[in-house]
């Protein structure tokens, strides 16, 4: 993004008001730490703003809410943060899926649909808090303490601790500099990477337990019913960073997470190597995201699902399958 496109932000968001801030369903540490950080710079330039969910947020990011509250107001101007598609805001934001409800939206997927009347895209940033960093130092503004936090958690965990592709030298430059406010990196990172409820150990367990291997190993897929999710006691929020399991397997270049959403609809979370683009494989289901990491979702019954997804890793990997 040029300097341009954020002075073009910034006269945006000065010129509007009562300014809603949407986040993607099963939210991340990326699109909450946007959401917040984003509202937190708008309310103290002077603008009524509020962040909102499908779902209600979930514990593990409470850090990100501590203190927020709601203000009241009825939105006049709707940004989105690192939605890639209008579906991601889920079943009970259907209304800003209409053609036109958005105005702003901030994203880093290569994927996005463009259903924003205004984008605000690097699809070379690791994060869309990069994003946001980047403006925030482009327009001279002050950055509090709070906002950093948001910030370097949206990065870290949008990076898997700095250990994923999408890490750069601009990534670590401005986690760097970010850990130089008053953030606690230390506890971010810890409650973010190293800490897990019973329910979550549970989870993994089973996983790699059930785990699936097929094309010579080439492949890998693990499988998160309702009823395993039940049986385990786990918040949602506790299945999220499953999906690199399948990855660390040696020799598997494409790693697929089928997790149940409904009785009928499986989402897929996709990792890959570099022989295979992640993005393009979740493209052919209506989905998308990035080269190595990308999601979509797929209706059927888990048998259904399985098929379809393994047809699938065969003409990615120019694999023989014979359903």
């Amino acid at each position: 993004m040029k300097k341009s496109d954020f002075f073009e932000l910034k006269e945006i968001f000065e010129s509007h008001d009562n300014i809603l801030i949407l986040t993607h369903k099963s939210p991340d540490g990326d699109t909450l730490g946007c959401g917040f950080a984003l509202c937190a710079y708008l309310r103290d330039i002077g603008k009524k703003a509020n962040v909102i969910n499908n779902e209600n947020f979930p514990v593990r990011y409470n850090f990100l809410y501590d203190g927020y509250y709601v203000q009241d107001f009825e939105p006049q101007f709707i940004v989105a943060v690192d939605v890639a598609d209008k579906s991601l805001f889920g079943s009970h934001l259907t209304r800003y899926m209409e053609e036109g409800a958005v105005d702003v939206c901030i994203d880093h997927h290569i994927s996005n649909r463009g259903y924003a009347k205004r984008t605000f895209l690097d699809g070379k940033a690791s994060a869309a808090a990069l994003i946001l960093f980047e403006y925030f130092k482009t327009i001279g503004y002050k950055i509090s303490d709070f906002i950093a936090m948001c910030l370097y958690t949206a990065i870290a965990t949008d990076t898997g601790c700095f250990k994923y592709q999408n890490t750069t030298p601009k990534t670590h430059i401005a986690a760097a500099e970010l850990m130089q406010y008053d953030i606690g990196f230390e506890h971010i990172n810890r409650k973010m990477f190293d800490v897990k409820s019973k329910g979550r150990i549970k989870v993994e367990q089973s996983v790699i337990n059930n785990m699936e291997y097929y094309f010579n190993d080439r492949c890998t897929m693990i499988v998160i019913t309702t009823e395993l999710m039940n049986n385990c006691g786990a918040e949602p929020a506790e299945f999220e960073g499953l999906a690199s399991i399948p990855l660390e397997i040696e020799g598997v270049v494409i790693g697929i997470t089928v997790k149940q959403r409904h009785e009928n609809v499986f989402k897929l979370s996709v990792r890959t190597t570099e022989e295979v683009d992640a993005s393009a494989f979740c493209r052919r289901f209506g989905g998308g995201g990035h080269i190595r990491a990308a999601g979509c979702e797929i209706q059927g019954n888990l048998q259904e699902v399985r098929q379809i997804v393994i047809k699938a890793v065969a003409e990615a990997l120019g694999e023989e399958y014979d359903d």
